[in-house]
């Protein structure tokens, strides 16, 4: 089994990489394979809703002269992944939304019944708005999400603070744990019952 985890810190070695590195610990202990991609420092084009994906032969996007095709391949091939963000004024990095919008619009249809989590790395505050931007993304593409003990933040400001922070270290320890145990259900659930039939999107909005 392989995870891809998405590091969105435009920081090489920053909290947000540790933090990941952390999860991955855990996970390679179980057995899984983990593979992570550093997206933040990289010059990523906002979706522009040209609608080129829903034509394109594999549903890639227009965009092409960056990494996101190739990195939404490798997140399609795998049984799950971690999406990772600093938090900026509450919110998602710039780049990394900017990513997420892309892959998401294009892959969401491949992404159905992978395990996924996520996580945000924080200096004081804001830090669970992120986890819930991340996981509007994870719930959208129908993904299933592994508990812990708490919100997936960890609290650092300059790098390696983030491994003083005991109880975030815990969450994310146990994140990833969960994430080792939901992968092998899904696997064997899948051998023996295969996955629930899905259904054609009904599309409804409110202006009459």
């Amino acid at each position: 089994m392989k995870i891809i985890a998405i590091n969105g810190s435009p920081r090489k070695n920053g909290n947000t990489a540790q933090a990941l590195e952390i999860m991955a610990h855990e996970l390679e202990q179980e057995g899984i394979e983990v593979e992570t991609i550093q997206i933040g420092h990289l010059d990523i084009h906002g979706c522009i809703a040209c609608g080129y994906c829903s034509k394109s032969e594999g549903n890639t996007c227009a965009f092409t002269k960056d990494p996101v095709n190739e990195i939404a391949a490798k997140m399609r091939e795998a049984d799950g992944f971690i999406l990772a963000s600093p938090t900026y004024y509450a919110g998602i990095a710039g780049t990394m939304k900017s990513f997420l919008d892309r892959v998401f619009y294009t892959s969401s249809g491949y992404f159905r019944f992978k395990v996924a989590t996520s996580l945000s790395v924080v200096r004081r505050a804001g830090g669970v708005d992120v986890v819930h931007q991340l996981n509007n993304y994870l719930n959208l593409a129908e993904t299933l999400l592994p508990p812990s003990q708490y919100w997936t933040v960890a609290y650092g400001r300059e790098k390696g603070e983030v491994l003083q922070d005991g109880e975030g270290i815990q969450t994310l320890r146990k994140n990833a744990n969960a994430m080792a145990w939901l992968l092998k259900v899904v696997e064997t659930g899948k051998e023996k019952l295969g996955l629930p039939e899905a259904e054609p999107r009904v599309r409804t909005h409110f202006i009459r």
